[in-house]
């Protein structure tokens, strides 16, 4: 099988990734790295937690300019060779600025509005925001003044919308994708940044040599590792949007279907949370107690569930700056992508239907049903949230591309493929 596989990719080369395996590979060694001196120094707080973000940054940023040079790639839209004169580009960029700064001033006042923000978790999120807003402030001011001089269309969203503030003409379609984007920023950021403090803290406080007597210790610990893994990644891939780093937003989803399906996997508008009407949990246990009279089963139950907790991370790192929901920042075909359209979501449904088997329960044959049921649902709902990233994506001719080889070459395509006898 493999033999075939390596004869058809000779023959039928994987499209070019967007992103190279370098990139994840270096924002994992700082991560790597930082949790080490956390670990040593039992820094577990909240500020370790942000340095851990940083850990991952910084490395990802040099691997992507000094080895990568993506700042070179046309896709950024960057004309490096020459720069207009200030006085050409001022009158735009202050018009730019403007869009720019109305619309933070808007996600401010619906942080400020929603009771949601300052609950919980949220609350360090919004922390994170308060500190960091008079700095982001004084900043955009070079940085578009710089930037605009070397864009080679600097008319963007941001601009058309303090254009149409100002009275001068704009382009509406633009203005709408400006505010799709920082939509996805603002809700997702303050998301990532919510759970980042509680998870590093758990791994930083884990018994570590405890969990090695344990396969059910070893396996939560490693997964709990995955996790502040991913939540790194991806607050990072919000943050660090810009087009000298070509990881700026191409496009949001233009597409109601794919906001619906994406922000009921997400509180508060979440349809899985705890008493939520697709909550599966109520009347069914999970796999610690299912497996508990078989030792060695559970064991490689736990490893099996490690590994797709695995496969769900790595699934992140391979963005490495550029994960975002519901965003088009380039086509990736690497890693697990050459494998499957939708790595992260496989193992996660895959992970939930091992984990709670929801078929079997601790109270009757009907919570096991409902259970079974309500878990196939929400595994209806990331099979419908795939299909509506599929349609915004296959705007790209790199999307195309890249849709067409999995068809022909990855492994779960054609596995899903000769399951319907196709």
């Amino acid at each position: 099988m493999f033999h075939d596989r390596r004869l058809r990719l000779r023959t039928d080369p994987r499209p070019r990734s967007a992103v190279t395996h370098g990139v994840g590979l270096a924002g994992l060694a700082g991560v790597a790295a930082w949790i080490a001196v956390a670990k040593l120094y039992g820094l577990d707080g909240p500020y370790s937690a942000l340095v851990n973000l940083l850990a991952c940054a910084v490395p990802m940023v040099l691997w992507s300019l000094l080895v990568d040079k993506v700042h070179r790639n046309p896709s950024t839209g960057v004309d490096w060779s020459s720069a207009r004169p200030l006085r050409e580009t001022l009158d735009g960029s202050l018009t730019k600025l403007a869009g720019l700064w109305a619309i933070w001033g808007l996600i401010a006042v619906v942080y400020a509005t929603g009771r949601f923000y300052w609950q919980g978790g949220f609350q360090f999120a919004m922390w994170c925001f308060t500190q960091a807003a008079p700095v982001l402030f004084v900043l955009s001011i070079p940085y578009v003044l710089w930037i605009d001089r070397r864009l080679v269309e600097p008319r963007d969203g941001a601009y058309h919308l303090g254009a149409w503030m100002t009275g001068q003409p704009y382009d509406r379609e633009l203005i709408f994708g400006h505010l799709r984007s920082w939509a996805v920023k603002a809700f997702f950021l303050a998301f990532m940044l919510a759970i980042t403090p509680p998870g590093f803290g758990d791994l930083i406080r884990a018994g570590w040599r405890d969990a090695l007597a344990s396969p059910v210790a070893l396996a939560g610990l490693l997964m709990t590792l995955m996790f502040v893994v991913d939540v790194a990644f991806a607050s990072v891939g919000y943050i660090l949007t810009m087009r000298p780093l070509d990881s700026h937003i191409r496009s949001a989803n233009p597409y109601a279907a794919g906001w619906t399906a994406a922000l009921i996997c997400y509180p508060p508008f979440q349809l899985m949370s705890p008493g939520g009407p697709l909550d599966y949990h109520p009347g069914t246990s999970d796999w610690v107690r299912w497996f508990a009279d078989w030792p060695v089963l559970q064991a490689v139950v736990g490893a099996i569930l490690v590994a797709l907790t695995a496969v769900y991370a790595w699934a992140t790192v391979a963005f490495g700056l550029r994960f975002s929901n519901l965003t088009h920042r380039g086509v990736l075909t690497h890693g697990p992508y050459a494998w499957t359209r939708h790595p992260a979501y496989l193992s996660k449904n895959l992970f939930w239907w091992l984990s709670t088997l929801p078929f079997l329960s601790t109270a009757s044959l009907v919570d096991a049903a409902r259970a079974t049921i309500l878990l196939g649902v929400v595994s209806g709902v990331y099979y419908w949230r795939a299909k509506t990233e599929e349609r915004h994506l296959r705007e790209d001719p790199a999307y195309q591309a890249y849709d067409a080889w999995m068809a022909r070459n990855g492994p779960v395509p054609r596995l899903f493929a000769r399951l319907r006898g196709q």
